[in-house]
């Protein structure tokens, strides 16, 4: 395969129309370059050269004609603002300007730092200047390619006989059958060729971190300002469980955020280690909030080793591992920096859970807010790992992860990590993985990755201010639809920055700002204390940050004050909605729903989603049959919803889940924490021991938990295991009888329960169970 004819050359020139001398020499250029087989792309004004740089990482080399004619084009103003705008994006492409001898003098001294040469096309012959060019073109293509993929890419290119595994010998095993065949043809045969063992020494070893492997990891610490990185190819879950078992041994202290993933619990079983938890936060949404900034104080953490069953206080034990969820599922990011002080009084290693959060680095609005931001002054405090799901909201395929260190000041024994690395990793990983890893390092390297963040983050706060600006003109009458419309999670209100020294001034509305100072000020994202539309209390001011990327979008149905109204429509109607349409959100709660911002993100996804939000409210407002909004609905569960409209089974579900209140209810099983009767590695040797039972959710009172109990929503964990369920008001086991009975009133529009079963009855109900310890003879 060719892949210099991948990437083709842009000449933007006015002479590329024309019969003058010009025109004909620059039709020579581009003459001689296809005949060398490489494409070319012509842009004879600045509006064509504005549409082809749009897609500037397809092409190869850039030809740009000094005194192009500009006028009128507010993209590209002047070929100046070309030159800086090409460069920002992508440093590394070829740019040659185009121009005479006597023009140069007259360049100003930032074009010339940016641009790759100069062709003198009056001059120089067009044999020339076409082997100028491809010359370029070749050494940036080659460039291209970083470590690991080169040689895999080298390797299958290289057209060699398997003898080893995998057996299907290259996809070879799959042509010897029909399905398989199939199976072939939809994938392509590289997958299969890049699919390769471990034992070809081509590529060196992953567990050994060797060759290019080794490479590859070098160059993702760079750029993702680690000292060391290590490529996990089976996710960030196994990522956390590395570090547990690098860090923790049984009976070891651990403070663990209660928000947490479930694969930090899984570690803590299997490494026998002692949780204490930092208790959390939720808003009247539901929405996850941070942990408070009190819950870090020394004071605070001695309380809680001194109040575990579990620990000796008096010993003075230290914590060998704090883990923190950063940023939180609904995109609330901590002050590192901060956390790294207070906690560093306390414990040995930090381990921040980046699953969602990979691209924080490359934009300034995140400085001081990620694992593997390091003030100056060296090394200090304890050593900070960061696990990331490139596959999450970078460029790399499912599964692919990276777990990044930085050592403090204590010195760190990777040989000894190492040995934790090679128990969770496979001897036989999956190759496109790691190249995939590979490319989404690169893909950050240089002014790319900035670049990239910078246009996701554009994209989701165009959709903000588009979302708070229709919200404004329906409630000003404007629009002859209902009068409701959906609520973005975001300031209210901010005070402007002054364009001169930053200063902060009057307080003007989040929707009238520019989306340009919304884009690039940190300041405009921060939760304080005295603001109210987060619905969070003890935030600590410079603590805690939004996400721009992640859009929680609220429907109505809560009061401002965390009461429920007589009118709302519960997200889980809505996300159906949408996913029938084919949007599916990330996360739903009672009354808002999730959506990412990512890489990935086009002007068309946004767009549909406000087209499918109106539709929604159409069909709402017009009172549509189920039938015609949920025929799969009525295919299931006709004897329920047949016959009925949207509207009325959105009341009635509004009115069954203020009538449980379930924001209240939301609230307040955060507020505190289940008693500990065992350790969760003992519950879990109680539930392989099959000393457990099945017990119905109203009989759960006083029981200990042998499984964590996450629901979905609001999706975190109300019970560990060990712990013990209260009944009660306001209780864990109240929500989920409150779930239970939700099941059974409204199937299909039912949330998930990890750690819970779901039997159904002979009479078609649900009832729901959890694996709760066998209590001693």
């Amino acid at each position: 395969m060719d892949l210099y004819r991948e990437f083709p050359v842009l000449f933007i020139d006015n002479d590329l129309i024309g019969s003058s001398a010009g025109s004909r020499v620059v039709r020579s250029i581009v003459e001689q370059l296809q005949e060398a087989h490489i494409s070319v792309l012509e842009a004879p004004s600045a509006s064509d050269a504005e549409v082809h740089l749009r897609s500037l990482a397809t092409i190869g080399c850039v030809l740009l004609d000094w005194d192009l004619d500009c006028a009128g084009n507010t993209e590209y103003p002047s070929t100046a603002v070309m030159v800086e705008k090409i460069a920002r994006r992508n440093a590394e492409v070829p740019l040659f300007l185009l121009t005479d001898r006597m023009s140069v003098a007259e360049l100003p001294l930032e074009v010339m730092k940016s641009i790759d040469g100069y062709i003198w096309a009056m001059e120089d012959t067009p044999d020339f200047i076409a082997g100028r060019i491809l010359t370029a073109l070749r050494r940036y293509v080659d460039g291209l390619m970083p470590p690991f993929l080169k040689g895999l890419y080298a390797y299958v290119l290289s057209y060699r006989y398997s003898w080893h595994t995998p057996g299907h010998m290259g996809g070879v095993a799959f042509l010897k059958s029909p399905v398989g065949k199939m199976f072939h043809g939809f994938f392509g045969e590289n997958v299969f060729r890049s699919d390769i063992s471990a034992s070809v020494p081509d590529l060196g070893s992953l567990l050994e971190h060797s060759g290019v492997c080794g490479e590859s990891e070098k160059l993702a610490a760079q750029t993702f300002g680690a000292d060391r990185t290590y490529y996990v190819t089976n996710g960030t879950s196994t990522a956390n469980k590395m570090v547990f078992h690098g860090c923790v041994t049984r009976g070891d202290i651990v403070l663990v955020d209660r928000n947490c993933h479930k694969s930090i619990m899984q570690a803590i079983i299997m490494t026998g280690a002692i949780p204490v938890y930092l208790r959390s936060t939720r808003n009247a949404h539901g929405i996850i909030g941070p942990v408070p900034l009190s819950e870090f104080s020394t004071d605070s953490i001695r309380e809680k080793i001194a109040s575990s069953p579990f620990i000796d206080a008096e010993k003075k034990p230290r914590i060998k591992l704090a883990v923190l969820t950063n940023s939180t599922y609904d995109g609330l990011c901590y002050s590192t920096v901060m956390v790294k002080k207070l906690l560093g009084k306390v414990c040995n290693n930090i381990l921040f859970d980046e699953a969602w959060y990979a691209y924080a680095r490359f934009s300034e609005i995140y400085k001081g807010r990620y694992g593997m931001y390091e003030e100056k002054g060296g090394r200090v405090g304890p050593t900070v790992f960061a696990s990331q799901s490139s596959h999450k909201v970078l460029a790399a395929l499912s599964q692919g992860s990276m777990l990044h260190i930085k050592e403090g000041s204590a010195p760190f024994d990777h040989d000894r990590f190492n040995e934790a690395y090679m128990m969770h990793s496979s001897t036989s990983p999956l190759y496109p993985i790691i190249a995939s890893l590979d490319v989404a390092a690169k893909m950050m390297q240089g002014g790319i990755g900035g670049m990239l963040v910078e246009e996701a983050t554009e994209e989701a706060v165009i959709f903000r201010l588009k979302m708070e600006h229709i919200g404004r003109q329906i409630r000003e009458g404007k629009d002859p639809g209902g009068s409701w419309w959906f609520t973005v999670w975001e300031p209210e209100s901010v005070k402007a920055r002054s364009a001169r020294n930053g200063a902060p001034g009057k307080l003007v509305d989040f929707d009238s700002l520019a989306e340009k100072k919304l884009v690039g000020n940190t300041s405009y994202w921060m939760l304080s204390s005295d603001q109210k539309w987060h619905g969070f209390e003890d935030i600590g001011d410079g603590f805690v940050m939004l996400d721009p990327l992640k859009v929680t979008i609220q429907t109505p149905g809560i009061a401002p004050d965390g009461s429920m109204e007589s009118f709302g429509i519960p997200a889980c109607v809505a996300a159906r909605f949408l996913r029938g349409r084919g949007i599916v959100v990330e996360k739903t709660g009672f009354y808002s729903f999730l959506v990412l911002f990512t890489l990935g993100i086009t002007k068309g996804k946004s767009g549909t989603l406000l087209s499918e939000l109106f539709d929604f409210r159409k069909a709402f407002d017009e009172e549509s049959t189920l039938s015609s909004v949920f025929p799969d609905l009525i295919d299931r569960y006709a004897e329920l919803y047949n016959g009925r409209s949207l509207k009325e089974l959105v009341q009635e579900i509004h009115d069954f889940l203020r009538e449980k209140n379930i924001s209240r209810t939301l609230r307040e099983i955060s507020v505190h924490l289940p008693a500990q009767a065992m350790l969760p590695e003992e519950a879990y040797s109680r539930l392989v021991a099959g000393k457990v039972e099945e017990v119905p959710i109203g009989k759960l009172g006083g029981r200990v938990s042998a499984v964590m109990v996450v629901p979905y929503p609001p999706g975190i964990p109300l019970v560990m295991p060990g712990e013990v369920f209260d009944d009660g008001p306001n209780t864990v086991v109240e929500f989920l009888r409150d779930l239970q009975e939700f099941h059974n009133r409204f199937p299909g529009f039912e949330g998930e329960i990890h750690g819970a079963r779901i039997r159904r009855r002979e009479d078609n109900s649900f009832v729901y169970t959890v694996d709760c310890v066998v209590a001693d003879d």
